[in-house]
C-alpha cells in the first residue's frame, strides 16, 4: 500500500492537473511542476512549483499558468499559425502575442473562470518585469503592449496594474494606426486562420509591414512548396512536431538541444582538426622552422568550455557615474535616502551590530610581567604590599585577523524594481561603510542588460542569417558601482544610479557572477568573500527563445560549481522570495524584502566567526526558511 503524501500542495496539484486535462481536451497531457521556467509542448505542460506553505500568489500563479496553456492547447493549431507567421523578428513579436490575447479571450467566452486565474498571471508577469514602473512608451515592448490591448478589447476586462500602464502608453499610437482595422477584432476571434489575416493586417497598419513577408494566401503551388522548403526555422517544427522550433518546443526538450547542439559543435571541431591536419601536410614550411598555428580560441566560460555568446561586440562593463551626470546622481541618491529614512534606523543597528562582531574578532591579547612597556596596574598592589617586589609591564599583542576584501554583487533586473531595489541599495551602502570602519575592502557591482529582447546583438544575429542556438543573446551591462579600493565617501551618490528609471531589465547571472569572481580573484588580499543579492533565476527571453530554456540557468549553476570548488572565494548568496539555496551551498532565502539588511548582517557576520559552531548555526537558516 502506497504512503500517502504529508505534502499539504499535492492534493491542489493533482486537482489542477486533472482540470488541465480537462480544460485543454486531452486526458493523455502530461502536466508536470517545476522550479524551471514554465512551459508547454506538444504533449506537456510543465507549470511553476507550488511550495509547501501554497501561499496566494503561487496558487493564483498556478492556475493562472494551467489555464493559459491549457487553451492554447484547446485552441491554437500550430500550422495555421506557421502558415500565417510573419518573417521579421518584431513582426513575429507582435503576431506572437496578439494570437495569445485571442486565445486567451476565446476561453474567457467559454470558460469565464479562466479570465481571472489569467489575470493573476499577467499581473506577476507585468510586476516581475516591472510595467508598472515604465513612464516612456519606447521602454515598454510594443508587441506585449498589443497583446493586452487585443485582450482587454475582446473581453472588455480591466488588466492588472502593470499591463495596464503598458498599454495604455502604446494604446494611443495603435489606434490611431489601426483603428478601422481594430473594428473587426471581435469577427474573427473564434476563426484562427481569418484572426491570422487580421494580425498581419494590423501589423502592417503599425508600419512593420516590410517584415510580413509574402502573403500565403496569394502563393501559387510552386511557390509555397519553395516557402516550404526554406522555412525550417518556422513551419516545419510547428507542421510535422519533429524539430525544435525557437519557441515552445525548444523550451519543452532542453537536455535534447542541447545535446544535439553539442554534437553538432563537436563534430565541426572533428572536421576542422581534419581540414587542418590535411593542410598541414601539403604545406611545405622552410626547414627548421616550426609551423605555425593559430592559437585555439579561449573559451567564453572557464566553468563551461560549451556555453556560447553570440557576439561580446555591444557588452559593456562601465563605472555608474558613467551612466548619469553629477547632478543626476546626487538628486537620485537624495530620492533614495528619503525613500528609505524610516528603514535607516533598523539597518544602522544592524550595521553597528556587525560592526561589533568583526571588532571582536580583532580583540587584542596582552602578554604579561614584561620588563617595559605599559604599567600592569593590576598588580600595583602587590609593589604597595612589598615595596622591593619590581614592577610589572605588559605588552599589547595583535592577534591575526587576515587582510579581507569583500563584494557585494547586486541583481539590477527588472523584478527589482521598485522597494527591493531601494533596499538592497541602501543595505549595500550601509555595508559598505561598516565593513570599511574595520579595515575590510569593499566592492559593489550590479548587473543586467542594455536593452530588452537582445538590443544590437540579436539585430546583428537576425542580419547575420539567424544561426541556430547561437548561446546567450543579449547586450550585458555590468556596473561598477565602487571599487574595492575606492573610500566610500567618493562613491557614494553612485548607488543613487539604481533609482535610475529604464536601467532595470534582464538578469544573466552566470556570466555576471564569473566577472565579479574573476575581478576578486586577482586581488592581492588574503581572504575574499562575495555575496551575490538576487531575486530570480537568470531570465533573458532573447537568448532563450532560441536556446534551451535552462540555458543560462545551467551556466549559473556551472559557474557556481566551480567557484565553490575551487575555493579561492568564500561565495554566499542572499534569495529576495526566490530560493538561491538550489543553486548555492551557502545562502539564505528571505521573503519579505524587509528582512535583507538582517540576512546580509548574519551571513556577513558568520563569515567573520572563529567559532565553527556559531558559522553552522547561522547558515543553517537557510533550512529554516
Amino acid at each position: 500500500m502506497q504512503k500517502p503524501s504529508d505534502n499539504p500542495a499535492d492534493p491542489f496539484k493533482k486537482a489542477l492537473a486533472e482540470a488541465t486535462k480537462v480544460m485543454a481536451d486531452d486526458p493523455d497531457l502530461a502536466v508536470t511542476y517545476s522550479v524551471d521556467p514554465a512551459g508547454q509542448t506538444a504533449d506537456t505542460i510543465r507549470l511553476p512549483q507550488v511550495s509547501r506553505r501554497m501561499t496566494r500568489d503561487e496558487v493564483l500563479l498556478a492556475r493562472g499558468t494551467a489555464d493559459a496553456y491549457a487553451l492554447r492547447h484547446k485552441f491554437h493549431d500550430p500550422k495555421v499559425s506557421a502558415r500565417y507567421m510573419p518573417q521579421g523578428q518584431m513582426a513575429q513579436d507582435l503576431y506572437e502575442a496578439m494570437e495569445t490575447a485571442r486565445i486567451e479571450a476565446v476561453g474567457a467566452q467559454h470558460m469565464p473562470g479562466t479570465a481571472g486565474n489569467i489575470d493573476a498571471k499577467i499581473g506577476n508577469e507585468a510586476m516581475r518585469k516591472g510595467y508598472d514602473q515604465i513612464t516612456q512608451a519606447s521602454d515598454a515592448p510594443l508587441a506585449v503592449a498589443a497583446g493586452y490591448l487585443i485582450r482587454h478589447l475582446a473581453t472588455g476586462r480591466d488588466l492588472p496594474k502593470g499591463a495596464q500602464n503598458v498599454m495604455e502608453l502604446w494604446r494611443g499610437f495603435i489606434e490611431d494606426h489601426c483603428g478601422d482595422t481594430l473594428e473587426d477584432l471581435k469577427d474573427t476571434l473564434n476563426d484562427q486562420q481569418a484572426f491570422a489575416k487580421f494580425a498581419r493586417q494590423l501589423i502592417s497598419d503599425m508600419g512593420y509591414g516590410d517584415q510580413l513577408g509574402d502573403d500565403p494566401d496569394n502563393l501559387d503551388d510552386d511557390q509555397e512548396d519553395e516557402a516550404e522548403e526554406g522555412s525550417d526555422d518556422q513551419d516545419e517544427p510547428d507542421s510535422t512536431g519533429e524539430d525544435d522550433s525557437e519557441g515552445e518546443e525548444a523550451e519543452g526538450t532542453p537536455e535534447q538541444s542541447q545535446e544535439d547542439s553539442q554534437d553538432a559543435s563537436q563534430a565541426q571541431v572533428s572536421m576542422d582538426d581534419q581540414a587542418d591536419a590535411e593542410m598541414g601536410e601539403e604545406a611545405e614550411m622552410p626547414e627548421g622552422e616550426a609551423p605555425l598555428e593559430p592559437p585555439a580560441p579561449q573559451p567564453v566560460s572557464d566553468a563551461d568550455p560549451d556555453y556560447r555568446v553570440f557576439t561580446t561586440e555591444f557588452d559593456e562593463e562601465i563605472a555608474a557615474e558613467d551612466l548619469a551626470e553629477p547632478v543626476e546622481l546626487e538628486r537620485l541618491r537624495a530620492y533614495l535616502d528619503q525613500q528609505l529614512e524610516p528603514l535607516k534606523g533598523a539597518v544602522s543597528r544592524l550595521a553597528n551590530k556587525l560592526q561589533r562582531r568583526l571588532q571582536a574578532q580583532q580583540n587584542r591579547s596582552w602578554e604579561f610581567d614584561r620588563e617595559e612597556g605599559i604599567l600592569d596596574a593590576g598588580r600595583l598592589a602587590r609593589v604597595v604590599a612589598s615595596p622591593t617586589t619590581p614592577l610589572s609591564f605588559k605588552v599589547e599583542k595583535d592577534t591575526d585577523f587576515r587582510d579581507t576584501v569583500v563584494t557585494l554583487l547586486l541583481d539590477n533586473s527588472g523584478s527589482m524594481r521598485g522597494r527591493p531595489i531601494s533596499i538592497a541599495a541602501i543595505c549595500a551602502d550601509v555595508m559598505a561603510r561598516t565593513l570599511e570602519r574595520c579595515d575590510v575592502k569593499v566592492e559593489i557591482l550590479g548587473f543586467t542588460t542594455k536593452a530588452w529582447k537582445g538590443g544590437q546583438s540579436r539585430e546583428k544575429w537576425l542580419g547575420d542569417g539567424r544561426v541556430a542556438t547561437p548561446g546567450r543573446l543579449n547586450d550585458l551591462r555590468h556596473i561598477v558601482y565602487k571599487s574595492a579600493d575606492a573610500p566610500w565617501r567618493r562613491t557614494r551618490p553612485n548607488l543613487g544610479l539604481m533609482m535610475k528609471e529604464g536601467l532595470l531589465k534582464e538578469n544573466i547571472d552566470g556570466e555576471a557572477l564569473e566577472w565579479a569572481y574573476r575581478r576578486l580573484v586577482g586581488r592581492q588580499e588574503q581572504r575574499k568573500i562575495l555575496m551575490v543579492i538576487s531575486d530570480g533565476a537568470p531570465v533573458d527571453d532573447s537568448t532563450l527563445s532560441v536556446n534551451p530554456a535552462n540555458y543560462l540557468e545551467k551556466h549559473l549553476r556551472d559557474v557556481i560549481a566551480m567557484v565553490e570548488k575551487r575555493k579561492a572565494v568564500e561565495l554566499v548568496a542572499v534569495g529576495i522570495g526566490h530560493d538561491v539555496t538550489r543553486y548555492y551551498e551557502r545562502a539564505v532565502t528571505i521573503t519579505d524584502v524587509e528582512q535583507l539588511a538582517g540576512a546580509m548582517t548574519e551571513q556577513l557576520a558568520s563569515l567573520f566567526d572563529s567559532d565553527p559552531r556559531k558559522r553552522a548555526r547561522v547558515l543553517g537558516m537557510r533550512r529554516a526558511s
